[in-house]
């Protein structure tokens, strides 16, 4: 890995500490601010929100400044934010120092995965692409838990304090080993923010945006009432639970560096293979929590499958928009976080409706049922354009010679 990827998926390891971290310190963060748990668990809410609905605006109004300026610009409202989080003596503070941190999200992991492909030769973007995801899955398996327990011990300021400390590492190493010429990219020609638009009216990549909703939202809603389940079917002690947590981030890790090789050889096979495969765990995850020993065996495998989605997902948003990448890849990483709403949503509401934590699972099958079946059809569909395509494009020769 070059120094320029570690750089930018160190970023990413910020940016998705800084998402996920809150969930750990909702009881010290609301009993510190004298509000209620739910209070609290807005900052979540309120995080996401800005990454999903601020997100492709900033994308889109940055899309002609140098690459190496924006990557370094955006880690500026960022580590102000997480400073600000530090320095919050009640909830509206910290609420606004959330908003602010969130402003860079969107934009920052578009560009990184942009990057990754512009450095790259074209035999190795997927794995490219797979190691900024890398960050994400380090936060999840890492960064998560350790900020949990500093905050525990500590005081929930000083797990912002490491997340901006990590995150002046991650700019230095930008400012100094960055290429300050890249490759020109469609986002740095004329006519950028045209393309850019132009690139989201693509069915086919609607289609694409809309699987990773549906995929990211049936790996949430597993996920998120992964502990319950394993304490409550499949009784696993609470002293347990730490180590199942950690077996499902080593899943992830080496779930992600699958799912670049599999984009690496073919995009939609990666993606059909990881959602076919991801259906079929989550079903074995359901019959299996009964018995502990297979209820471990599938929380590995439900982190290595879950988490191999990501690069193949966003290796496909960059093949249908490689001539204005950036804002598609955007609008991908706020469904990702869209995904993240609709699979607690999801998982919640089949608590509400009485059907037991061990139906979660089944649930979330379904879900990954659904987005398989959308990337088939669209699979199937751009297939068959293209011959029609090439037909056009003979005739139309054929008639200027005529």
């Amino acid at each position: 890995m070059s120094v320029t990827l570690f750089a930018l998926m160190l970023g990413v390891f910020c940016l998705g500490t800084a998402e996920i971290i809150i969930s750990g310190l909702l009881p010290v963060v609301a009993s510190d601010l004298s509000v209620s748990l739910p209070e609290a668990g807005l900052l979540v809410t309120g995080y996401a929100l800005g990454v999903t609905i601020i997100g492709p605006f900033v994308t889109l109004l940055t899309s002609r400044v140098p690459r190496k300026t924006l990557v370094l610009g955006l880690m500026v409202p960022f580590i102000l934010g997480n400073v600000w989080a530090v320095l919050a003596t009640d909830y509206q503070m910290l609420m606004a120092a959330r908003i602010l941190t969130s402003i860079s999200h969107g934009t920052f992991v578009a560009v990184a995965f942009s990057l990754a492909v512009t450095l790259s030769p074209p035999d190795k973007q997927g794995s490219a692409m797979a190691k900024i995801a890398l960050g994400f899955n380090l936060a999840n398996a890492l960064g998560g838990p350790l900020g949990t327990f500093i905050g525990q011990n500590l005081g929930w300021r000083a797990t912002f304090v490491a997340i901006v400390m990590i995150a002046v590492i991650s700019v230095a190493l930008i400012a100094l080993f960055m290429p300050a010429k890249l490759p020109q990219a469609g986002q740095s020609k004329p006519g950028a923010m045209r393309r850019e638009l132009n690139a989201l009216t693509n069915p086919t990549l609607v289609f694409a945006v809309i699987t990773t909703v549906l995929a990211q939202g049936a790996v949430f809603t597993a996920s998120t009432y992964i502990v319950p389940l394993l304490m409550d079917v499949s009784h696993f002690s609470p002293s347990a639970i730490s180590g199942l947590l950690i077996v499902f981030g080593i899943g992830a890790i080496m779930g992600n560096f699958a799912g670049g090789r599999l984009a690496d050889k073919h995009v939609m096979r990666g993606v059909t293979t990881v959602l076919s495969s991801l259906v079929i765990v989550l079903v074995l995850f359901w019959a299996a929590s009964i018995i502990p020993v297979l209820s471990a065996v599938t929380v590995f495998l439900f982190g290595a499958v879950g988490f191999s989605i990501i690069p193949s997902l966003q290796a496909r948003i960059q093949s249908l928009a490689i001539a204005a990448p950036t804002l598609a890849l955007s609008v991908n990483v706020s469904a990702f976080n869209l995904g993240n709403g609709l699979g607690a949503w999801i998982g919640g509401s089949v608590l509400d409706l009485g059907f037991g934590i061990r139906a979660v699972p089944l649930a979330a099958a379904a879900l990954a049922a659904i987005s398989l079946l959308i990337t088939l059809v669209a699979w199937r569909q751009s297939r068959q354009q293209l011959p029609a395509e090439k037909y056009k494009a003979s005739f139309a020769a054929q008639k200027e010679k005529a």
